[in-house]
């Protein structure tokens, strides 16, 4: 028999919301992982990201925590959005990581986005990103709507890899 905080935990992980993203960018699997693995080139990608932080740890660790703001989601008051992560997995053989929103003043505590490279085409020249994505409930949200606004949000950073990528061999 279990007893009732084990329930309430397992009520609470098939709770979640859950949701990805993948598309091409063109660019080989090395480049894209060079870009997406290095926190300081977050603003590069994320076009609502202003700044990325090192609170804790060493950075490519698990335990890693860093600190991102910016304007990724609207604020009543006008100010910045904040997100405090912590690494949780690193793989760079699989070009994968995963890391956990610890706190946030955007509601998302607790939620967990995974990244995952995969090689693409022939000869290497594109990669597949892949973003997911789980979180909890949010009250007065709906489920579609933040799956969708999360979604377009992480689509779009997806979309800038390509163009940072480019920017950073013409200015090198």
């Amino acid at each position: 028999m279990r007893d009732k905080t084990a329930m309430q935990e397992l009520d609470s992980e098939h709770l979640k919301w859950r949701g990805s993203v993948r598309a091409i960018v063109d660019a080989t699997i090395d480049k894209v992982w060079g870009m997406v693995s290095q926190t300081k080139r977050l603003p590069e990608w994320m076009p609502m990201v202003e700044r990325c932080t090192d609170l804790a740890g060493e950075e490519g660790q698990v335990g890693y925590v860093r600190l991102v703001s910016g304007f990724m989601f609207p604020q009543e008051d006008g100010e910045r959005s904040w997100i405090k992560e912590k690494l949780i997995s690193i793989d760079p053989s699989s070009h994968s990581y995963a890391y956990k929103m610890e706190a946030s003043n955007v509601g998302l505590d607790g939620s967990v986005n995974k990244l995952k490279l995969v090689d693409y085409g022939g000869q290497g020249s594109s990669t597949l990103v892949v973003w997911s994505f789980e979180i909890d409930p949010l009250e007065g949200v709906s489920q579609d709507g933040i799956i969708d606004f999360l979604g377009f949000v992480y689509k779009s950073s997806i979309a800038r890899i390509g163009n940072a990528i480019q920017a950073g061999a013409t200015l090198a």
